[in-house]
């Protein structure tokens, strides 16, 4: 490796990298968002009571086969195999020519929304049962019971496992360059296939994910810590007492 190319590497080409991180940013933080609304609504319509009888569990069992397709469709294949199949597919079978940075968007949403479904799931079974009696007992229906009481507890417990997802999708974006879209790593082939420097090339890529995915790490460290609050409370009454 010569310390002399990556300087010049960087330097001839530090647009062209700042482009494609910042591409690569976009597709994996709309994706995470996107997959996390599309996790929460399916984590909660999977947790919603079945009924023993009537129309409304044929619905709920329809539903719920449904979604579990699509979880385990999304959680069993390679987001690589995803991407050729949704963009090229849709072109071939439906003549729709669809736009590259929103095929990655999509891909990346989807894909997210199958992981975060289950974490959501898991979130919700994990809250204690008698918090949903109570809720019921006061009048609440489940849309309410979730809305009021549930979920503020599982947002911010799936909060770490949110922010991993995050992290990943940065790094997977990579696969993205079959479909060409134009993030990191499909710079970085670029760069290296003009000056036959992989090695350097892909150095200085390798480099740059880890800054990102740190800085990326670190502010959703910070969050997760200000949303726990102080480490210690103390009791107004005992203050009180204290003091007399």
């Amino acid at each position: 490796m010569s310390f002399e190319w990556i300087v010049k590497i960087v330097s001839d080409n530090w647009p062209m990298f700042l482009r494609g991180a910042g591409m690569t940013l976009l597709v994996a933080l709309l994706g995470t968002i996107v997959g996390a609304i599309i996790g929460l609504l399916v984590g909660v319509i999977r947790t919603i009571p079945v009924p023993e009888r009537g129309p409304k569990r044929v619905v709920l069992k329809l539903v719920n086969a449904i979604l579990s397709i699509y979880i385990e469709f999304f959680r069993g294949t390679p987001m690589i195999v995803q991407a050729m199949v949704i963009y090229y597919g849709s072109a071939l079978a439906f003549g729709f020519d669809m736009d590259r940075i929103f095929a990655a968007i999509f891909v990346v949403s989807i894909n997210t929304g199958a992981y975060m479904a289950e974490i959501v799931r898991g979130g919700i079974i994990s809250v204690d049962k008698g918090q949903f009696e109570a809720a019921q007992a006061i009048g609440m229906n489940h849309v309410q019971t979730m809305w009021n009481v549930v979920l503020p507890q599982v947002i911010r417990n799936i909060l770490p496992a949110t922010g991993n997802q995050f992290v990943i999708n940065i790094k997977d974006t990579s696969v993205l360059n079959v479909i060409s879209v134009s993030e990191l790593y499909f710079t970085t082939k670029s760069i290296a296939g003009n000056n036959f420097r992989y090695f350097e090339s892909f150095f200085v890529a390798c480099v740059i994910y880890f800054i990102m995915t740190l800085i990326v790490t670190q502010i959703l460290r910070y969050i997760e810590r200000k949303l726990d609050g102080p480490d210690s409370y103390t009791m107004v009454g005992l203050e009180t007492a204290g003091k007399k």
